[in-house]
């Protein structure tokens, strides 16, 4: 199956940060996005979430990145937040509730093909029993 998505990252930069290490940050999780700076943000686009699944599978989230997709899932693709410095350390937490007071990474995700919830299943795999289900398996 052909992907075709457009994601979108922003990362307020505070006063108090090291922009550098903002960008780390984004970088750890999305390594292949391309970066512009702004004066308070940084703002990347990508074409993949491969290194982020691959990150959801090590860790072993992939339910809980599930739920934060379908609750940010609208006609178009869906939305969530991440922690900075969980990011910074290359791991993954998602942002929920109030934003942290350095702001959260914000990110969009726009599906062309094939459609929201197949490319959410091909990030983020159903699982049981905590291990990823082969659709085919069923």
């Amino acid at each position: 199956m052909i992907y075709s998505i457009d994601v979108t990252i922003e990362a307020p930069v505070q006063g108090t940060e090291i922009a550098d290490r903002v960008e780390d940050a984004v970088t750890n999780l999305f390594p292949d996005a391309e970066f512009r700076r702004e004066p308070d943000r940084f703002i990347a686009e990508s074409h993949s979430l491969d290194a982020f699944s691959d990150t959801l599978h090590e860790q072993e989230i992939l339910d809980t990145a599930r739920r934060e997709f379908f609750n940010g899932r609208d006609d178009e693709g869906f939305s969530f937040s991440l922690k900075k410095q969980p990011a910074f350390e290359g791991v993954v937490n998602f942002a929920v509730g109030s934003e942290d007071e350095l702001g959260d990474i914000r990110v969009r995700v726009d599906v062309r093909e094939p459609d929201v919830e197949s490319f959410i299943d091909y990030v983020a795999p159903p699982t049981e029993d905590g291990r990823p289900v082969d659709p085919d398996d069923r």
